[in-house]
């Protein structure tokens, strides 16, 4: 019984040492065994994780959720510090804190990122993801979720619509499936773009898209300007080409409405033709005209004549038909189309033709404002 009573005290004393090594943040084998693991059934020991995480083993898992999220490395270890260094738990508490962040930010200004293109043999699509910074847009997540919304919006068009301008809100609802390293999975394009957006720390948005299609015998041809990658630029120029004769072979029209798409990224048409000129448009040159020639001080008819003159210089600037093809200046589009004509034995005529650039219409914030931008970026 003495014997007992004796052998009781070191043991006693070495467990009182051990939580005062505990208290005092130190670590030993024996403190280890009390506060860092558990002795499953199968009598297996399994650490986990405390604040006794090594510097080398937080950096490495620092670098692990970096990797998995694109998030911002403050944040990221921010969550691992809440979670205590728990990687999977500090994943979903930073993908929590992205999507109310991304939620706050939903009213900054987001005039950069990126326009898509996505097309088959008879249609094709363009959308603009916007983001606040150049520097977002050239993520990976980012170009890969542009390039996944305009597949999608290809996709989800029926046939029947040859000129189709949508909003956000005809994609948003749907469903997409994703499948890159960092953004995986079947969700909503709503819920695709504020992941992204808590990925990259910004505000970013799907402003809106266009579909071209053609029904008849003809071929929908795409430019892309200042590409990152096939499909990604910041304008783009699409047209559709239709021959009369279902029977005319479609190369040459696929060759030549790919010049034409450039041409309409360069030379910036508003109109197809000059019938589709509105009165008023053509009105309101011909005053604005009028005032300037009345300024010369020259005879009422010269004064027509140099606004008639104007005029036509005005549509040969505005309308692609009339518009002195980039490629060759001495000619035009319209003599292009005969050409053309001539060649594949058939009438060839453009059906449609849009041009998009990334954040045109958008007010941009001051210079200073933009500055503070890329200062977050970074």
């Amino acid at each position: 019984m003495a014997w007992g009573q004796g052998a009781r005290r070191p043991i006693l004393g070495l467990l009182f040492h051990a939580q005062q090594q505990a208290a005092r943040g130190y670590s030993s084998a024996f403190q280890t065994h009390l506060l860092g693991t558990h002795v499953p059934q199968n009598g297996m020991f399994l650490r986990g994780f405390s604040s006794e995480v090594s510097a080398s083993e937080q950096m490495n898992l620092i670098k692990q959720l970096r990797e998995r999220t694109s998030a911002p490395i403050k944040d990221v270890k921010a969550s691992l510090v809440s979670c205590n260094w728990d990687i999977e738990a500090a994943q979903k508490d930073l993908r929590k804190r992205g999507v109310v962040l991304a939620a706050k930010k939903s009213s900054r200004t987001a005039a950069e990122g990126l326009l898509a293109i996505a097309q088959d043999e008879k249609r094709a699509v363009v959308v603009e993801l916007n983001c606040e910074t150049d520097f977002v847009a050239r993520n990976d997540v980012f170009q890969y979720l542009a390039s996944s919304l305009a597949k999608m919006a290809l996709s989800a068009q029926g046939p029947g619509e040859l000129f189709l301008p949508f909003g956000p809100e005809y994609l948003e609802n749907k469903s997409i499936n994703l499948d890159h390293p960092k953004l995986s999975g079947e969700t909503t394009v709503q819920s695709a773009v504020t992941e992204v957006a808590a990925m990259v720390g910004e505000n970013v948005k799907l402003r809106r898209g266009f579909v071209l299609s053609t029904a008849a015998h003809g071929v929908v041809s795409s430019y892309m300007h200042t590409c990152p990658q096939p499909g990604l630029g910041r304008i783009a120029g699409l047209v559709t080409l239709e021959a009369e004769d279902s029977s005319a072979l479609l190369d040459s029209l696929k060759r030549v409405g790919s010049s034409i798409a450039m041409h309409i990224v360069a030379a910036k048409p508003l109109f197809l033709s000059k019938e589709l000129v509105s009165a008023a448009a053509v009105e309101n040159e011909r005053e604005i005209l009028r005032t300037q020639a009345e300024s010369s001080g020259k005879s009422q008819m010269a004064m027509d004549k140099m606004v008639e003159g104007r005029l036509r210089k005005y549509f040969e600037e505005v309308v692609l038909m009339e518009q002195k093809y980039v490629v060759n200046d001495s000619t035009n589009i319209k003599t292009l189309l005969n050409d053309l004509s001539k060649e594949v034995g058939s009438k060839v005529t453009i059906g449609n033709f849009i041009r998009m650039e990334v954040g045109e219409g958008i007010e941009r914030p001051e210079a200073a404002d933009g500055s503070e931008a890329m200062a977050r970026a970074a």
